[in-house]
């Protein structure tokens, strides 16, 4: 598949101020000019992030109603129910919140909705047991921004409603007794992409200023916070970077028992980076909810012992494998689908739809299908008396606007520019199948069916220096707003060692005037004859350490590879 490369373009002069104040290679400086830091400060606060920079959880319109209201079921003994989404974000969320509130009181509960049964957020199942078990505040996180007639619902059962949530609320707010998400609009906190176990963890931290709690309370979850951070793909800029990157110390030096067997079992190597929380723990906490029960992944992170949590993570961990297992076959069967449709080769869009795919891992086979076939993709499977899926976009293309286009043929729908889940009636598969076709056809943009490379900077082979990458390791945590930064070096060429190893992949020993740089690209076996002609290429790649008998060396880890142009 052809890649567009599109390279940042950067004011040169704020890289010479930048430069002049930091002393550091100007690449570098280009790179951090990018991500907003423009003077020594910025740069200071960026590479040593504090604790103390986080802004006052008391900014947060409503924290003093839900302080007040905890405070209150704190003096008359009342129940609280702590209630989360599935996913690892509300999770996370659950335990933190639990597990904190449990050392100040002794009537906590735990309840997590069921994916299949109840669905996204707070559920009727779900306040109907706080009311059978005598609970009177529920505060729910990750979840509640759009429960508008469920909280009415619960406060005629006399049971009041703390809200912490991210998700952009609705032009109508719930009437709850706190709602607790910096994206309302009459809400001056000044950060406003805390993710759900963020919003709770800056509870916390006000619960303990208003009860003389010491804070180091709520920075024990702090690897918990870093976990939803890293996993639900907000910014990791402003708060959340600081969250991260003391998230990712914890992690690291005195981790909770869940995350410590997680990484165990998923053969993480320390020290935990952000990618270890995106690859091997999040997955598996994802798993639960999608395969079964999310309600053990919160007794995973709650666990007291490390038999408990490596029990609880064993579960997890043979739910990963299920869903590996269910999403590898699924996308098999899915590709031979489109194979065998060859008239949808022309098409704009997939959408594809078998009766006995399960549920949990159509999101995921979605994003699989564009990773072979570029385009929108919905992949739909029964569910009683309909097909229901989940939807998958490519960068740039608004996927919710198209799919609200096709409501003719939906009961239901629901999501965001990126990704979107929908409910239909099996008789309208082809229906919608051929509405979603002429929508995207009609919207789409050409070169948004190509995928995009962002490409950092330009930079020569000599600049690649155990210095300069050890500058570019303190740029972690990496995420949105903060990517991983991408290189392109110019007029390459192959020294007669580059080789394919394994079929697929393709191992270079490349040169660039005097210097030679190895590297590994995965899945580029099929570049290797234009690595062979001897002719110079460009090659795109993030710089890495390699480790080899106890040696460490820097290689290039390919990210594509053209014919110079120069």
């Amino acid at each position: 598949m052809n890649k567009r490369w599109n390279i940042i373009q950067t004011d040169s002069q704020k890289v010479e101020a930048l430069q002049e104040a930091l002393h550091i290679n100007p690449t570098l400086c280009k790179i951090l000019v990018q991500r907003g830091l423009y003077s020594f400060d910025d740069a200071k606060n960026f590479f040593r992030p504090q604790l103390t920079q986080l802004h006052s959880p008391w900014l947060m319109k409503d924290m003093h109603k839900a302080v007040d209201r905890i405070g209150l079921a704190f003096q008359k003994k009342e129940k609280i129910l702590v209630f989360g989404d599935y996913d690892v974000d509300g999770t996370t969320a659950v335990a933190s919140m639990y597990s904190f509130l449990k050392k100040q009181h002794a009537y906590i509960g735990v309840y997590i909705p069921n994916r299949y049964k109840e669905g996204y957020g707070i559920s009727k199942a779900g306040i109907d047991f706080a009311k059978e078990n005598n609970y009177t505040l529920i505060i729910a996180l990750d979840c509640g921004i759009k429960s508008v007639e469920l909280i009415a619902y619960a406060t005629t059962l006399d049971i009041d409603v703390i809200i912490c949530d991210h998700h952009l609320p609705d032009e109508h707010l719930p009437q709850a007794a706190a709602v607790l998400n910096a994206k309302q609009t009459d809400c001056t906190y000044p950060f406003k992409e805390l993710c759900g176990c963020g919003v709770g963890f800056k509870l916390m931290c006000a619960l303990c200023e208003k009860f003389d709690i010491p804070i180091e309370n709520a920075y024990e979850y702090l690897d918990l916070v870093a976990t939803a951070i890293a996993a639900d793909i907000v910014p990791i800029s402003g708060e959340n970077r600081i969250l991260a990157f003391y998230g990712l110390k914890k992690a690291n030096e005195n981790p909770n028992l869940g995350i410590k067997a997680l990484a165990t079992l998923s053969g993480a190597r320390l020290p935990i980076h952000i990618h270890n929380l995106v690859f091997l723990i999040a997955p598996r906490v994802n798993a639960a909810g999608r395969m079964d029960d999310a309600l053990k992944a919160v007794q995973l992170f709650i666990a007291e012992t490390e038999a408990e949590a490596m029990m609880f993570a064993e579960q997890l961990h043979s739910d990963n494998s299920d869903r590996k297992e269910a999403d590898s076959s699924i996308t098999a069967e899915a590709l031979a689908l489109i194979a065998e449709n060859t008239h949808w080769s022309d098409y704009r869009s997939t959408v594809v739809y078998q009766p006995h795919w399960h549920k949990g891992v159509v999101g995921i086979v979605a994003s699989r299908i564009i990773e072979h076939h570029y385009k929108p993709t919905v992949v739909l499977t029964e569910s009683g008396a309909y097909a229901t899926g989940s939807a998958r976009s490519v960068p740039g293309f608004n996927l919710y606007e198209a799919i609200h286009s096709c409501r003719e043929y939906l009961i239901n729908y629901g999501g965001h520019f990126a990704a979107a889940g929908l409910t239909l009636e099996k008789e309208n598969v082809e229906k919608f199948r051929l509405k979603f076709e002429e929508v995207v056809s009609a919207t789409i943009r050409e070169e948004l069916l190509t995928p995009e490379i962002i490409i950092d900077a330009e930079i020569s082979f000599k600049e690649i220096t155990p210095s300069f990458y050890n500058i570019l390791c303190q740029m972690e945590p990496f995420g949105p707003e903060n990517m991983t930064p991408i290189f392109v070096a110019r007029g390459v060429t192959d020294t007669g060692f580059s080789k394919i190893v394994k079929e697929n992949h393709l191992r270079l020993v490349v040169r660039q005037g005097d210097q030679t740089l190895t590297g590994i690209g995965f899945n580029l076996a099929h570049k290797f004859d234009l690595v062979a002609t001897k002719k110079p290429f460009d090659l795109v790649f993030k710089i890495e350490q390699n480790e080899w008998n106890g040696q460490k060396s820097l290689q290039l880890k390919i990210e594509d590879i053209k014919e110079s142009q120069h």
